[in-house]
């Protein structure tokens, strides 16, 4: 379905991760793929050997710079690099995020996503181009979230904003290098990550279809691929609103259950 012969994808042990790598997989590509749990994580290159791609695993912490840089150097050539790895602290019980939650969430979900689109511009950089100019493409798998600052989960809210900006912002030198980046925002997505949720999920879609739009909007060279649509209009007429009101407004906030996320 994807089309690309050598993708390099963190988190791929569940969710949105093993979506997007089973919709990659196929005779003919090889698939690097990373997570922190090795029985999922082998459960997945299962799934992708059945489909015929030939498939690395590593069972890595995207927080550590040095392992990451490593793992993307010994991977390349690669034509698709997802940083999709994330974390949450949970929402939905009133609780301040704790100073240890906050820190991990920031370098999970921040740090962790540079640790992975940094040396992999870096990579994709001494790659030849191919017919139409593209020596490579990079997503960084966001969320709506960062387009709604809400009080039950602000560090998540927060890093995934920091990540989204960054990526689109990024992209315009990057394309003049010959690498496409693409921040992806969805909204809920059925994982693991949801599936302990005790608040309505408006817009849920089962993970194999938000793979496909991320592909799509991937392969169309999209700087930002934001879905379903409503939510992200409304996601963003809500970041416009005063803090006071919005703070009331989200005071169920649109987060997940303190699981853990990206494998």
């Amino acid at each position: 379905m994807a089309g690309y012969d050598s993708v390099l994808i963190t988190g791929a042990s569940s969710g949105i991760g093993r979506a997007l790598a089973l919709a990659c997989a196929g005779p003919g590509v090889v698939l690097h793929l990373s997570g922190r749990d090795a029985a999922r994580l082998g459960q997945t290159a299962a799934l992708c050997r059945g489909r015929g791609a030939l498939v690395h695993e590593a069972v890595l912490d995207v927080r550590d710079a040095a392992a990451m840089a490593a793992w993307i150097a010994a991977a390349t050539p690669l034509s698709l690099v997802v940083a999709n790895a994330g974390i949450s602290a949970g929402t939905g019980d009133g609780l301040q995020e704790t100073a240890a939650q906050t820190r991990a969430i920031f370098a999970v979900n921040l740090d962790g996503v540079l640790n992975t689109v940094l040396p992999a511009m870096a990579a994709m950089a001494a790659q030849p181009p191919d017919a139409h100019g593209v020596r490579g493409r990079i997503a960084v798998v966001a969320s709506l979230a960062a387009f709604v600052p809400a009080p039950g989960a602000p560090a998540y809210c927060a890093a995934k904003a920091a990540a989204d900006a960054w990526t689109v912002a990024t992209a315009q030198t990057a394309r003049r290098r010959g690498i496409h980046l693409t921040s992806i925002c969805p909204g809920y997505v059925r994982t693991a990550m949801t599936a302990h949720n005790r608040f309505p999920m408006p817009g849920l879609m089962d993970a194999d279809r938000a793979a496909r739009i991320i592909l799509r909007g991937i392969a169309k060279g999209r700087r930002r691929v934001v879905f379903p649509w409503w939510m992200g209009a409304l996601g963003r007429l809500a970041g416009l609103l005063p803090p006071r009101l919005s703070g009331a407004l989200l005071s169920i906030p649109p987060g997940k259950d303190a699981l853990p996320g990206g494998g």
